[in-house]
């Protein structure tokens, strides 16, 4: 299949950041022994489990509870999603039902593996989901989301793979009242492609899609995300935070479309970008498109380098410039992270940042 692949080019303005390159190679891998146990990458989190190996269902390390595994190919347009049908996992729930610590893991040993994933939750429902990529090879993923009036979906996405490619796409209609959090966190050593296309249909309804893109060496990420509001007193939040060193690039796009019927519109973007070293690269793309008159939206973007008056500060209390250097730049990552609500996914996931910052500073 990867020999045929026909994937986006930098000409579309929408993916001129994508590293489509590293996506091919990680594709046409072959396929080796991750060495990594499957029992490491689940969380300590009481709840149902699914493990996928290759893109594969392995039930000996599951409990999949109210989450089934199915074959289906999503309705979609967008060129990679399209891709990703297959094997996949469906998560549907009832009214006022709620089903917490969930957890998702997908484990590559090379190649490329598709796999498709829908959540419904009907009025009230309520789920919390922890999603982890770890291993190597082009893991294609698409995530397709209806919330009905009053659910509550939570996401914590964690992309750990030591190399190759992540591609996520995500696309939600948003009910009346209804809340969807998706927070995710980069900080592998693969490259990665997150594409979200989120609407909100109902009254009050509020979508939030964020997280933080760690990239060193010569590793590209990228996140690129549309909201759109249909519906009045909306509301939605894109707060993303990328860290790179080295020669690495991270790059964010945001954008926030208003209807015009789409009234009292709450919309915030916030994108900053930290660089470890002047080698390093860091692409920021905030974008509003309002046809109402009674919004609130605002967006900021800013690049910068270590607050050098902190650093010294730190260091004429006795802190080593290293310890110093990582103290500054977990705090500037923590805020991304801090809207993940359960303690213990939050904890793995600083954890996570932790590890990448003890590498790279």
């Amino acid at each position: 299949m990867s020999s045929v692949l026909e994937l986006p080019t930098p000409k579309l303005e929408e993916w001129r950041w994508a590293d489509m390159q590293a996506l091919r190679a990680a594709a046409d891998t072959v396929p080796r022994d991750s060495g990594i146990k499957p029992a490491d990458l689940f969380l300590d989190v009481e709840g149902p489990r699914l493990l996928f190996v290759d893109g594969v269902f392995e039930p000996a390390h599951s409990r999949p509870g109210p989450v089934k595994v199915a074959r289906f190919a999503p309705e979609t347009a967008h060129p990679l999603g399209s891709m990703a049908e297959g094997e996949g996992w469906v998560l549907s729930l009832d009214p006022q039902v709620a089903m917490t610590g969930i957890q998702i893991v997908h484990l590559g040993s090379g190649g490329e593996s598709h796999v498709p994933a829908r959540i419904m939750l009907a009025e009230d429902a309520v789920a919390t989901i922890t999603e982890t990529y770890a291993g190597s090879g082009w893991a294609n993923r698409i995530t397709q989301m209806h919330l009905a009036r009053g659910a509550r979906l939570m996401r914590a996405v964690r992309l750990v793979q030591a190399d190759g490619f992540v591609s996520i796409r995500d696309e939600a209609q948003v009910g009346e009242a209804a809340s969807l959090v998706s927070i995710f966190l980069g900080a592998g050593g693969m490259g990665t492609r997150i594409d979200g296309a989120l609407t909100l249909t109902g009254k009050g309804a509020f979508a939030e899609m964020g997280g933080a893109l760690l990239t060193s060496g010569t590793q590209k990420q990228e996140a690129a995300v549309a909201v759109r509001h249909e519906a009045i007193e909306g509301s939605s939040r894109q707060l993303w935070r990328a860290v790179a060193a080295n020669r690495s690039a991270a790059s964010l796009a945001a954008r926030v479309e208003v209807a015009r019927h789409a009234q009292q519109t709450d919309g915030e973007q916030s994108l900053r970008g930290l660089l470890l070293d002047r080698g390093a690269t860091v692409n920021l793309k905030p974008e509003l498109e309002i046809f109402a008159d009674d919004v609130k939206c605002a967006h900021g973007a800013t690049v910068g380098e270590l607050d050098k008056r902190a650093l010294f500060y730190l260091q004429s209390r006795g802190v080593p410039e290293s310890r110093a250097k990582a103290l500054l730049t977990h705090a500037f990552v923590a805020e991304a992270l801090s809207r993940i609500g359960e303690e213990a996914v939050r904890a793995a996931f600083e954890a996570d940042a932790e590890r990448w910052l003890e590498a790279a500073l």
